[in-house]
């Protein structure tokens, strides 16, 4: 099923998401000092390219002062644009009714794309302590 979600997912708005994450991601890692952002970027493109099966968990410990910061950065910058993105995609996606699962995943990636950095990407189903 979760192979099905994502060809329809890829279709109907998946690859217009992840091209923006890549778009932000080149553009990061072009301006050196954003270099972490654009790694963070790349990860989230690849998520929003194929999200289903996978899922975003917090990457465990205490959130460092240089990650707060980056993503008061990154929501500045970018991660407010990226939202907005989700949420204009998602809005289609559940005004059809075959749609809605579609439109669910995509506001599950609006907390990823407003503060990315301390989090991680990892397969649905996962033990997470493993990841803490």
């Amino acid at each position: 099923m979760n192979a099905i979600l994502n060809v329809i997912w890829l279709l109907f708005g998946g690859i217009w998401l992840a091209l923006g994450y890549f778009a932000a991601g080149v553009i990061c890692c072009v301006l050196i000092v954003t270099i972490p952002f654009g790694i963070a970027s790349f990860r989230i493109g690849v998520y929003a390219l194929w999200p289903f099966g996978q899922m975003v968990v917090h990457r465990g410990g205490r959130v460092s002062g240089i990650s707060a910061v980056g993503n008061v950065i990154w929501l500045l910058v970018a991660g407010i644009w990226i939202a907005i993105g989700h949420v204009l995609t998602a809005v289609p996606m559940f005004v059809s009714i075959i749609g809605i699962p579609l439109g669910i995943a995509n506001l599950k990636l609006i907390p990823v794309s407003l503060a990315p950095l301390g989090k991680v990407i990892v397969p649905s189903g996962t033990y997470l302590p493993t990841y803490r």
